[in-house]
């Protein structure tokens, strides 16, 4: 009579030892039946840069497309179109070179893990990313995307990150923006600034008449409405002319109306000037928003109000953020708040 097939897959010799052997190698087969189902969906649960996914950690770091032809749709790489309830959306501009202001940034007023973003956006209700765009140069994207990978921290449009083109990618950033987050207001910052979170959240908290809100430190700069007037190019302003405010350029912010009409522009309706800060300004003038000047958000040093403290007037920011970011977040006065941890 034939050996039950059982019996010759396990190549058992003696029927005497059948039974317990048999039980031995089917849990081993069982445990790596089971390994091998584990390791299946880890596989499966990676996506295609290698990065786990987790249901409680999801990436923040996202890809913007810009619609170059004139459109104003903001595409998320992602997949996932939803947009983000906050009350303040903070987008942090920064380069290719500033890896050094990056750093000193995560070690002081911005939090360098997935976790202190989350407790910062739920304790101030006000969402932080750098934002910029691309470059041609292989080793440069490898280096952002390596940075991407270990702070996840990361708005990325995709448009040339270039000085030059400036004022293109500040309304690149605030069409992504509007695309992302549900905001009541929109912040431009730059990365060489000491920004004070807690103090930001509670004036763009604050209640207000007008839905179409300019806010920040106010200059006046030059109306260009005349072009036999010469433009003065190291002093900065058209002589013989009249000026408009416009809000210095290291951060201004736009309620959730006015990004909205920007949104609804094509990019080539308003014309285009050298500086970001004036391009805005002039948008703002012919849209006929409010202007809300607040000096806090340019001080010179940290005071008991002070939202924003850079160099003014000498650097339109710190004139050495790196270093100058760390003493200012050693100073009590400066870094003293609930939403930062306190300095030793």
């Amino acid at each position: 009579m034939p050996m039950p097939s059982s019996r010759r897959f396990f190549h058992a010799r003696h029927p005497s030892n059948i039974g317990p052997r048999s039980l031995v190698v089917t849990i081993c087969f069982l445990i790596g039946f089971a390994g091998l189902l584990m390791f299946g969906i880890a596989v499966l649960r990676r996506d295609f840069t290698g990065v786990y996914k987790c249901k409680h950690a999801k990436p923040i770091s996202v890809s913007v497309v810009w619609d170059k032809n004139g459109g104003s749709t903001g595409l998320v790489s992602d997949g996932d179109h939803k947009r983000h309830k906050v009350m303040g959306f903070v987008g942090i501009q920064t380069g290719f070179a500033s890896v050094g202001r990056r750093r000193s940034l995560r070690k002081t007023w911005m939090p360098s893990d997935h976790q202190g973003l989350q407790r910062l956006e739920e304790s101030t209700g006000l969402a932080f990313r750098f934002v910029i765009g691309k470059t041609r140069d292989k080793s440069k994207m490898a280096e952002l995307r390596r940075e991407v990978e270990e702070y996840d921290d990361f708005l990325i449009l995709d448009i040339e990150e270039e000085y030059s083109k400036l004022p293109y990618k500040t309304i690149a950033f605030f069409k992504a923006a509007y695309a992302l987050y549900d905001s009541d207001f929109y912040v431009k910052a730059d990365d060489d600034i000491y920004l004070r979170p807690d103090r930001l959240s509670l004036l763009l908290a604050k209640e207000r008449v007008h839905t179409q809100t300019y806010l920040g430190c106010m200059k006046k700069g030059p109306v260009f409405t005349d072009p036999k007037l010469k433009w003065h190019e190291p002093l900065g302003y058209m002589l013989g002319k009249e000026y408009f405010l416009h809000a210095y350029g290291p951060i201004y912010a736009l309620s959730a109306d006015v990004v909205a009409s920007l949104v609804a522009l094509r990019n080539n309706s308003f014309r285009m000037f050298s500086n970001e800060d004036v391009t805005i300004g002039a948008w703002m003038l012919a849209m006929n928003v409010k202007h809300e000047n607040n000096r806090q958000l340019c001080q010179s040093e940290c005071t008991a109000t002070s939202i924003a403290v850079w160099d003014i007037p000498k650097c339109s920011g710190l004139c050495n953020p790196e270093k100058k970011m760390l003493e200012l977040h050693e100073m009590k006065i400066c870094s003293n708040s609930p939403t930062l941890p306190s300095v030793e």
